[in-house]
């Protein structure tokens, strides 16, 4: 049996594809082991967004040549889809596949012999149609569930719809049956990710379904206690989706809602689809109706023309929302964007500060998001993440929970009450009840 080893960078969507790829080397008769086991192949998923894509990528190459010098390396991904001719150019690369082919590296790079050059197997990304199902398995308590993948908007600092395409969308009766599945593998948290999820619905270019559809039709399904949605942009969430989330058992009080920007200005030279006031208006609409809600924000900080009193009144606005953590990204500049070649770029220092300055700010508002929830009763999914004696788990709204590591609690949900924030941030929590919560 040949065994093959996964590395996956970037965002839960590639983890979802990765877990997915590998359960078909496995059911071809693979044997799937970690990256330092000495592989005969290696599949490494890269992403584009994040910076120094090109060095990561050549870094991950180097180790697995250490681990195993006369492997077979094959790159999928973003940045595989972006820049497959520089990719095949890192010593050590056998194979890189672009968006259309990754789904099909098996039966493709058969046999994964290797050749006197590499294969670079990556059509156009007009000609990606057609939606591939993921989901992440046997990686943790929670399992990451693909449903839309691809992108129509044109925001102009992204490579995303670049790198995977338009917008498309796997159907609402296809999805029920992946969580029918994933039911069965006592799965307790499903988290619905995509590359702009609110989207969804797009099959072959045409609109058929909703989002707050297969919201809906997700609640019905038994067996799964616990669906969080990812990322979802602020004018696609809409009004019924916010009073359905609070009205459901199921679907958690957690929103991740970006924002890239808290100056008008600014938001009209990103292209993105609404201006601070929507947004504005969506965490308050959000805490109206579930005021222990957890939200976090994307915000880009030295995008080209931001100017310091551009970025102080998004730094203003960010401090007055009701909002309980920050991902913060410095502006990055990227091949075959608009923003590449506009004016008023920002010099690396100010970027840097301005990134600094929402690191706290994002420190200070988890802080008190966290204040907020002690005495409260919440419900922990405990996971397998064990450090000194302590385990770990999030409860519904997203505060990560310290306890005494019981084996008893990994994968399991347990109410607990929230009694004080530790020197690292995190929640210490004592037993509310004996019994662990099963809906």
């Amino acid at each position: 049996m040949k065994k093959v080893a996964f590395y996956t960078l970037g965002c839960k969507l590639n983890f979802s594809e990765t877990s997915t790829i590998s359960r078909l080397f496995e059911q071809k008769g693979y044997l799937k082991v970690d990256f330092n086991e000495k592989p005969d192949i290696f599949i490494i998923n890269t992403c584009s967004v994040t910076e120094n894509a090109d060095k990561k990528c050549r870094k991950v190459v180097k180790e697995a040549l250490k681990i195993s010098p006369e492997a077979y390396i094959a790159i999928i991904g973003c940045y595989a889809q972006l820049k497959p001719k520089e990719i095949a150019e890192i010593p050590g690369v056998d194979a890189v596949l672009g968006a259309a082919e990754k789904f099909r590296l098996v039966e493709l790079l058969d046999g994964f012999e290797k050749k006197s050059i590499p294969q670079v197997l990556a059509s156009s990304i007009q000609e990606v149609k057609q939606f591939n199902h993921a989901y992440s398995h046997n990686d943790r308590t929670r399992t990451f569930l693909k449903v839309q993948d691809g992108c129509n908007y044109s925001c102009t600092f992204c490579t995303i719809p670049l790198a995977r395409g338009e917008s498309r969308s796997d159907s609402i009766a296809n999805i029920l049956v992946s969580v029918e599945k994933i039911a069965g593998t006592n799965v307790k948290e499903v988290v619905l990710t995509g590359v702009n999820i609110g989207d969804f619905g797009l099959q072959n270019g045409l609109r058929k379904e909703r989002f707050a559809d297969l919201v809906k039709a997700l609640d019905q399904v038994e067996g799964i206690s616990r669906f969080r949605i990812s990322s979802i942009e602020p004018n696609l969430l809409t009004n019924e989706i916010i009073n359905f989330v609070a009205s459901s058992e199921k679907f958690v009080p957690h929103f991740h809602i970006p924002l890239q920007s808290g100056n008008n200005k600014v938001l009209k030279l990103m292209r993105r689809r609404y201006l601070r006031e929507l947004y504005a208006d969506r965490i308050a609409t959000i805490k109206s109706l579930m005021p222990h809600c957890c939200i976090g924000v994307d915000v880009i900080v030295g995008f080209p023309g931001e100017t310091e009193a551009d970025f102080l009144e998004t730094y203003q606005f960010l401090n007055s929302l009701d909002i309980s953590y920050l991902h913060v990204f410095t502006y990055s500049e990227r091949d075959n964007t608009p923003a590449k070649h506009m004016d008023g770029v920002v010099s690396t220092a100010d970027r840097s500060k301005r990134s600094k300055m929402l690191h706290i700010l994002s420190d200070k508002k988890r802080r008190h998001f966290y204040e907020q929830q002690i005495g409260q009763i919440g419900t922990v999914l405990f996971e397998e993440d064990i450090e000194d004696g302590y385990m770990h788990g999030f409860t519904e709204n997203y505060v990560r929970v310290k306890a005494k590591y019981d084996p008893l609690l990994i994968n399991e949900l347990k109410k607990v009450r929230l009694t004080s924030i530790d020197a690292n941030g995190l929640m210490e929590v004592e037993e509310a009840e004996t019994e662990i919560v099963h809906h």
